[in-house]
């Protein structure tokens, strides 16, 4: 198939909005609508009216759709992405502490060093490579601090891993080999090593939508977390429910925020936002019908 050639012409704020009145949309106030466009964009914003289009193709939009509404979505967007940022700030710490933890009580507090203990031996020499690299860039203090009093190479993981992303930490659990440290960090979450694997790659995933400012709401998870077989702790019905959706990532979220700070707000939070931006699509989100009526989910 051949590639097509970029010719549209950039156009001005003004007609930017001349071009959306001239395909259907509606404004309550342009000059607020002028205002958004400078400091948003045209393009950021065409991801939150895309659902408003009455016909994708030609971009003629629904009878009823207006500028406001679009704002809206991206407005709820932004909450959710804040929200997540919050919360998963908590699951990374908990996680990177129970690693540590666990693997140093099976082997040693410098197990991270050691290449016998992980699958794939470049794969293991790639991410220590990008540890070494944020190591020798830190400027932490109990990082000079350990430089200066131990003549070790590298601190004990549980100094380590206070470097190390959440994205590094996620490829060097995929990495370890198989045996009972690998499983017990896993159990301590109630899951298997595979899913707790597979959820921690999607995390991380979010975690990178989040931080780049990406559309969220609706999207399509590129990295679908596995399906549990059984969970310890409350978990969802999976019946007609898409690993590729938002809501199955919440109930991810919530889950191990249920397990690592049984006192957070989330699910309130979470709630009060739909309540703040009742047009949002929860369906859109891959939310079933009674949700709110999942043990997972219920007040």
């Amino acid at each position: 198939m051949s590639k097509l050639f970029y010719s549209k012409e950039f156009i001005s704020y003004q007609d930017q909005i001349a071009l959306l009145k001239s395909r259907g949309m509606k404004f309550a106030d342009e000059n607020k609508a002028l205002h958004l466009l400078e400091n948003i964009s045209y393009y950021r914003f065409s991801g939150y009216w895309y659902p408003l289009l009455a016909d994708k193709q030609s971009h003629v939009f629904k009878p009823d759709a207006d500028f406001e509404t679009a704002f809206s979505l991206y407005k709820f967007d932004r909450e959710l992405r804040q929200l997540i940022s919050s919360e998963m700030e908590k699951i990374e710490v908990a996680i990177r502490a129970k690693t540590s933890y666990l693997m140093s009580l099976a082997y040693n507090a410098f197990w991270m060093e050691d290449t016998t203990l992980f699958t794939n031996p470049s794969v293991h020499q790639s991410i220590f490579d990008k540890i070494r690299d944020e190591l020798n860039r830190s400027d932490k203090e109990f990082i000079l601090s350990f430089k200066s009093k131990y003549s070790n190479p590298y601190p004990p993981s549980f100094i380590l891993l206070e470097i190390t992303s959440f994205g590094t930490l996620s490829r060097l659990y995929s990495n370890l080999k198989q045996g009972k440290a690998r499983k017990d960090i896993a159990g301590a979450f109630g899951l298997s090593d595979k899913v707790l694997e597979s959820w921690l790659h999607s995390l991380v995933y979010i975690r990178n939508v989040c931080a780049h400012h990406a559309r969220l709401w609706n999207r399509q998870v590129g990295i679908k977390p596995l399906f549990p077989r059984h969970t310890q702790n409350t978990w969802i019905d999976m019946n007609n429910v898409s690993n590729r959706r938002m809501y199955y990532i919440l109930s991810i979220i919530l889950y191990l925020l249920n397990i690592v700070n049984p006192n957070h707000t989330f699910k309130q939070k979470l709630k009060n936002l739909f309540l703040k931006y009742p047009n949002v699509d929860r369906m859109a989100m891959g939310f079933p019908p009674n949700w709110q009526n999942e043990p997972l989910w219920k007040d």
